[in-house]
Formats: structure tokens, sequence, C-alpha cells
């Protein structure tokens, strides 16, 4: 694999620690703005609406320049919001710092995939795409608890600094490592756009929304869960989630090994299997080491779907893939978005902490439908034309010799 590729797993993993480590800092920023946990909460949901948002918005900036200098733009962006989160005086300027970041993050993951795909055999392209999200999986794995154990510590501001720190160090790391690309050549908005009446990259994108929201369905409730279902002291939340994370890591990889492979029975096997394990939960929650150990296979199995799912958006998309890979990683976060709020909606009408599983199970179940659906539909379409160019072939013989007579 090129080391270019190593510089966009650098910008990822601190993207992705950006993305998570405030939720274990919530109370510290309540604390200091002096307001409520479910507004410090809006900080979430902002940076979660900003990546839907700023994927499109981005990308289509992104097409008068180069894909390297948009991505040490876009790095740039990075850095300038993470700083403005830290020196934020109030509670709204952390906010805006919050969704200035965001703004950077749907655009470098899909761009970034468009590049680390590019910079490889078309066999290993899956593997290339899963080695930089590969920094994203480590962020949670490293760099969300010990970016939480700092801001406890020391104070929530060093550790947003030290995250604009990463963003310097992975702008870097592209000025040097990434290959200047140019611009390709006739690449349009409404060429772009045209990606998007392709049915099958929107079906990818929904199993990506349902998929991934399924992941996060039970996930965003895991504090809950585990302490006051599965006795766990709070205090261990922290493994748990480097544990969610080590599953995280380890499903990217295998995803990205197997996607080049076999890419629709991967998505069959990961999809079925997450949505039957997210049902278990429901039950295992209620036991330590069992919720611990369906704790990693959630993380697993809902990642190993990541590389088959931008890869698939990549395929389908071949002939403008920039904005149709970047909205699809605004995808994951409104899945994200969607989940959490069912299950919000299911603990709030009484029917427990555990109830989210059955969401996420019927959302990764449902997920699962449409990939059968998608390739129902490619195997329909590959046989009419197979059809086409037989009926071609069996009438030159007839029209041929009747002209010439």
């Amino acid at each position: 694999m090129p080391l270019a590729l190593l510089a966009l797993a650098i910008g990822a993993f601190g993207i992705g620690t950006t993305e998570f480590v405030i939720m274990g800092l919530l109370p510290e920023v309540a604390d200091d703005f002096q307001v409520s946990i479910p507004t410090a909460g809006y900080l979430v949901t902002g940076y979660a609406l900003g990546v839907v948002l700023g994927a499109p918005l981005m990308t289509v900036l992104g097409t008068k320049v180069s894909r390297k200098r948009m991505l040490m733009l876009l790095m740039g962006l990075f850095i300038a919001g993470n700083v403005l989160s830290a020196v934020a005086p109030v509670f709204g300027v952390m906010l805006a710092g919050r969704v200035v970041a965001s703004l950077a993050h749907g655009a470098f993951f899909g761009i970034g995939s468009v590049v680390a795909a590019d910079l490889v055999a078309p066999e290993k392209k899956a593997g290339a795409i899963a080695m930089m999200f590969t920094g994203l999986t480590v962020a949670n794995v490293v760099g969300v608890p010990l970016g939480t154990f700092i801001g406890q510590s020391i104070g929530w501001r060093a550790t947003f600094f030290i995250v604009a720190g990463l963003g310097v160090l992975g702008l870097a790391g592209v000025a040097k490592l990434v290959p200047d690309q140019p611009r390709p050549e006739g690449v349009r908005l409404r060429h772009e756009l045209a990606a998007f009446r392709n049915v099958q990259v929107l079906l990818a994108m929904a199993m990506t929304v349902l998929g991934f929201g399924g992941v996060f369905a039970a996930i965003t409730y895991i504090t809950p869960m585990m302490t006051e279902v599965a006795g766990f002291a709070d205090s261990s939340v922290t493994w748990l989630l480097v544990l969610f994370g080590l599953g995280m890591v380890g499903g990217n990889l295998v995803g990205g090994r197997f996607a080049d492979r076999a890419l629709m029975p991967l998505l069959y096997v990961s999809l079925g299997a997450l949505a039957l394990v997210l049902a278990l939960f429901t039950f295992t929650a209620h036991n330590k080491i069992a919720a611990a150990v369906t704790i990693v296979l959630v993380g697993a199995l809902g990642f190993a779907t990541v590389p088959p799912l931008q890869k698939r958006v990549l395929d389908q998309a071949s002939g403008a893939p920039t904005l149709a890979s970047a909205v699809n990683i605004g995808a994951f976060n409104l899945g994200n978005a969607l989940s959490a709020w069912l299950g919000g909606v299911v603990i709030a009408a009484g029917l427990g902490f555990t109830a989210p599983n059955w969401v996420g199970a019927i959302l990764a179940a449902s997920a699962l439908g449409l990939a059968v659906l998608s390739a129902a539909l490619e195997r329909g379409s590959a046989r009419r034309e197979s059809r086409v160019v037989a009926g071609t072939g069996a009438a030159e013989p007839v029209s041929v010799p009747a002209v010439r007579r």
C-alpha cells in the first residue's frame, strides 16, 4: 500500500477523534459554559448535521481544484474549526467551531476514498479505502479514550488543541505524500449529479443509512444499557467503548480484504449477522461477559460493511464518483442521527434501555433486504442486456444478405 494512504489515515484519525471525543466531555463542557447536558448535546447533533450538509457542499466547491489541493483545504478547515472550539468564549462560538470542523468530514472521506482507490490496482481498491478508514476506527480505540482522559484531567480545551495538532500533521502528510493528481477533465456539477439517477447508487446509500444506523441505535445508548441493565460501574464504560473500537478496527480490515473478492456476499453476511447480533443484544445485555462480547461483534460487523458500501457507490457511480462518495459519508451520519432519535423514542415510550437494540436489528435487516433487491435488479439488468446482444447477433445474418440481393 502506498505511503499516501498513511497521510489519509492520519487525517481520518483526527476527524474520528473530534467527532466522538465530545461525547465523553459533555459534562465538562456543560459546566464550563453553564448549560445543561441536553443543551451541550447540540455539539453532537450540530456536528452530525454539518457532515450531512457539508459533504455535498464542499465536494461541489472542490470540483474546481485538484483533489490533493482540496484535501489540504479541508484539513485547513478542520484545524480552524477545532482551534475555534478550543478558544471559544461562549457556547455558541464552540457550536460554530464544531460545525466548521464537521464541514470537512464528509468531503475528506469522500474525496479521500476516490484518491485512495486511484492509488492502487483495481483489485485492491476496497483494501485501500479500508486502510484510510482504519484511521477512523483506531481513533475510537486510542484517540477518543486518550482525548477524554486529557480533557477530564487538564481541561477539555487542551483536547481540542491536540486534535487541531493532529490536523496539522494530517495536512503536512497530504502535502508531502499524496501525489498531485490533476483535476479530472470535463467534470461538471451536472455530470456529478447524474450519478444520483442510478438506482444502484441510491440503493447503496440507503443501505448505508439503515445498516450503519443499526449500529448506532445500540451504541448511542450504551452507557445506560451497560450501567442500568448489565450492572457495570460508570468507570467501565470507557473500556467497553475501547472494545467496540477494537471490533471496528477488525471489521474494517476484514471488510476491506474481502470486498474486493466478493462484495455482495460480504454485505449479505455482515448485514444479516449484524441484525441477528443486535436482536440477541437485548438478552445478552443482562450478562456482563456476554454484553462485552456482543459489543465487540456489533463494532466488527458494523464496520465490515463500510468498505464494501463505499466501494459499491464508487463502482456504480464510476463516471462521476466524487460527489456520490462524499454524500455516502453523509449517509453514515444521517443513519447515526436517525437511529439515535428512534432509540430515544422507544426508551421514552417506556420499553427500556435495551429496546434500541431491536430498532437496530430492524434497521440492519432492512439494509439486508435492500442488498438482496439491489443484486436482483443487477442480475435482471444483466439478463436484459444479454438478450438484447443475442437478439442483435441473430438478426445480422438475415438482414445483411437481404440487403445484398
